[in-house]
């Protein structure tokens, strides 16, 4: 076993599968998610590839799926969807049950969906002419009236007489609508202009907020009615209506004929409103039941979808008997791979069970790092910045422990830890993470992270009690080493002084102030009541931050070791690992040991004559040349400055040189020796040519066998070397 974790040690297999049966046993490979599929068919475009028209199929189960799920989630209802619901995977002849069924949900919901929205905009429609009708009353009496004033002074009512006018030119027209409150006044201008200023407008509001019966919208409308006189400023009334798409209602000219319509439209209304009670009852059954099942129907349909995606990848013969396909698994899987196998042509009443076939491996297999619920997460993080090499170490598990401790450095509080660490526990207590956010992209990265989450908000509870923080407040639990008495008695501190002085100054050299006894966990409570409280804490995190970021950085340089050690490359440790790890130490880890030096070396009352670090780390790249100001931290402090800077100077030409002529070097050596063992293998080829002329028959290969083909890595040594390439590569530093 490995002393550090790796990833999976991976192997190609061929796969031989009788066609009956390949839907089944990738079926069953999908379930157990170990294999990776290799595409034989390269050279095939993707639209004339075997199973190009299921696909095609597919995807219109997925569309009508997509259209379900879009109205569901309209109508305001959550889709059943369990974290760990699994379902097994459709057979062919499923899909046509499948297809049948969508396509029933989907014309049965459209047609609903029509229905629903003729008899809505019918509604709105009626409801607006019955406004309407009640606002347009007035004005239509009172023209009336003045109509039957202009002759010899008889007032002849129409709607009560039913007695015509005589002169028929002088008849007044109307016509009357409803418009948006907003193009009320450009709907006036223009017919003033339009018709010359030969009509009469009257408008009122409607108290009502109506709805658009198009759109739907809510919209503040006016009713309008335009009284006109001749048949070309009807026509040229009517032209502005519809560039303004104003809804024309036809009213009627008598009053008892209004009150019969406006009967008939409450009568109409009341109908209308109980078919739209009805149909919304309908969908919301079609829509429950399909919301039901959506989850589990797009399960089956990505299945599907993915089974016949990888089986285009395999490589059918003409007779459509057997399938072969080339994956990639781990090694210490095989076994569990076939029993998988095995079962699934037994299902699938096969006559022979599936072969499976080592390969040569003359390519670099793919990473494959082995995970659970809670490791995936840190896994992810680690993928997020790059996919480490085959076999290379995982820090994976490393970072369970320090990404949310070097969090929590930052962090550093605990209430907000606690508060993060409740949250994190009420995450891992839902099953069903989507019926609490729905489709959120973001609550899904939360909660894919819980386990992230939670170890945050411990290590930030830890981190809280060591800075001694709590919503920005100090915890005094053990009682304070500092006490203010020693002060009065011998420091000089009196009641004048107390009275006069704001700021007041406890010096530790005075004894009795401090007791010499730390604060048994994390910092004194009494820094929160001083002045220079942010001062102290900054320089204390800062230090101590410097502190873990160069540890991890050397932990994160010595894994490379192991990496030097496994792929046989000792000459990396000289040439990589030792110039890297010299210039960590004699930089940063110079300013460690001088910060911990500087610790252990000064009292309190020493204190005054430490120097400070800043200037001192400057006066390394300086070749040890300080101010005058400044003091010796230790003895020889120049000249082991001067030391390290050369050290590190050599260590970063030792990088950026050494290692690509190295590299060069091994290549035209490598190449040499490939060259002269073609030259051999060639020459006893020609040998064995020409020993065999004359014999009969000729030899094949079993194209089940194949043959073996010879090819190099990336970056192997068939090709050319690029020197400025490995340069470039070397003077990036590892991620």
């Amino acid at each position: 076993m490995s002393p550090v974790p790796r990833s999976e040690e991976m192997c190609l297999a061929e796969l031989f599968m009788q066609y009956e049966t390949a839907y089944r046993c990738v079926a069953e490979l999908g379930h157990l998610g170990l294999v990776q599929f290799r595409d034989l068919n390269t050279s095939i475009n993707a639209f004339q590839r075997r199973f190009v028209i299921e696909l095609r199929r597919c995807e219109d189960m997925e569309r009508s799926l997509r259209y379900l799920e879009s109205e569901v989630r309209v109508a305001g209802m959550f889709m059943e969807e369990e974290e760990d619901s699994v379902c097994a995977a459709p057979l062919p002849r499923d899909m046509i049950s499948m297809e049948v069924e969508f396509e029933r949900f989907e014309s049965e919901l459209r047609e609903i969906n029509s229905s629903k929205a003729m008899l809505r905009k019918n509604y709105l429609e009626l409801k607006e002419m019955l406004h309407l009708l009640l606002n347009v009353e007035p004005y239509l009496a009172t023209a009336e009236l003045r109509m039957a004033d202009q002759f010899d002074g008889t007032c002849y009512l129409r709607d009560q007489s039913g007695i015509h006018d005589v002169a028929m030119g002088l008849e007044l027209g109307f016509v009357a609508g409803v418009i948006a409150r907003e193009k009320l006044p450009p709907f006036e201008r223009m017919l003033w202009r339009v018709c010359r200023g030969n009509v009469y407008v009257q408008r009122s509001h409607i108290d009502v907020t109506l709805e658009d019966p198009d759109t739907g919208h809510p919209l503040q409308k006016n009713v309008f009615v335009v009284f006109f006189q001749g048949e070309q400023l009807k026509t040229k009334v009517k032209l502005v209506c519809e560039g303004f798409h104003v809804t024309i209602y036809p009213c009627p000219e008598s009053v008892r004929q209004r009150r019969e319509v406006e009967r008939e439209i409450e009568e109409r209304l009341l109908d209308l409103q109980m078919v739209l009670s009805e149909t919304e009852d309908l969908r919301q059954r079609v829509l429950l039941s399909a919301g039901l099942c959506c989850h589990l129907w797009r399960q089956k349909v990505h299945k599907m979808k993915a089974i016949y995606h990888t089986l285009d990848l395999c490589s059918i013969d003409n007779t459509h008997q057997h399938v072969v396909a080339e994956v990639w698994c781990p090694r210490q899987n095989l076994l569990e791979i076939q029993q998988a196998l095995s079962h699934a042509s037994e299902c699938g009443g096969g006559m022979l069970s599936p072969i499976l076939n080592h390969m040569r491996i003359t390519v670099t297999p793919p990473t494959f790092n082995r995970t659970n619920h809670f490791t995936a997460a840190f896994q992810d993080l680690i993928d997020a910045y790059g996919v480490g090499k085959y076999r290379e170490v995982n820090p994976a598990p490393y970072t369970i422990i320090t990404f949310p401790f070097l969090f929590a450095v930052m962090f550093g509080d605990v209430g907000h830890g606690v508060m993060l660490f409740l949250f994190a526990l009420w995450m891992l207590h839902q099953r069903r993470p989507r019926s609490c956010g729905g489709r959120n992209e973001i609550w899904k990265i939360l909660y894919s992270g819980r386990y992230i989450i939670l170890l945050m908000g411990i290590f930030s509870i830890y981190t809280g009690l060591i800075y001694n923080d709590c919503f920005s407040k100090s915890i005094n639990i053990f009682g304070s080493s500092w006490s203010i008495k020693p002060m009065f008695q011998h420091g000089g501190w009196t009641e004048v002084k107390l009275q006069q002085e704001t700021i007041l100054q406890l010096d530790p050299n005075v004894s009795g102030v401090y007791s010499g006894i730390p604060y048994p966990f994390g910092i004194d409570p009494i820094w929160n009541l001083a002045l220079n409280k942010l001062s102290f804490l900054n320089s204390y995190k800062m230090k101590m931050s410097i502190i873990l970021g160069v540890l991890h950085m050397l932990f994160a340089v010595t894994l490379s070791v192991f990496n030097h050690l496994h792929f046989n490359e000792p000459e990396n440790i000289l040439l990589d690992f030792v110039p890297r790890i010299l210039f960590l130490l004699s930089t940063f880890g110079y300013l460690v040991g001088t910060i911990v030096y500087k610790w252990c070396a000064f009292t309190v009352a020493t204190s005054h004559f430490a120097p400070r670090l800043l200037v001192h780390f400057i006066g390394v790249v300086r070749f040890g040349k300080v101010e005058d100001k400044s003091r010796q931290l230790y003895a020889h402090q120049r000249a082991t400055q001067i030391c390290l800077l050369v050290v590190a100077a050599i260590s970063v030409v030792w990088m950026l040189l050494l290692k690509p002529f190295a590299l060069r070097a091994k290549h035209r050596r490598t190449r040499h020796l490939l060259e002269r063992s073609l030259h051999i293998s060639n020459s006893s080829s020609d040998l064995e040519v020409s020993t065999d002329v004359g014999s009969e028959g000729s030899h094949r290969t079993d194209p089940l066998m194949g043959s073996t083909q010879t090819t190099t890595e990336e970056g192997g040594n068939g090709g050319e070397f690029d020197l400025a390439e490995v340069f470039v590569n070397q003077a990036i530093p590892y991620h």
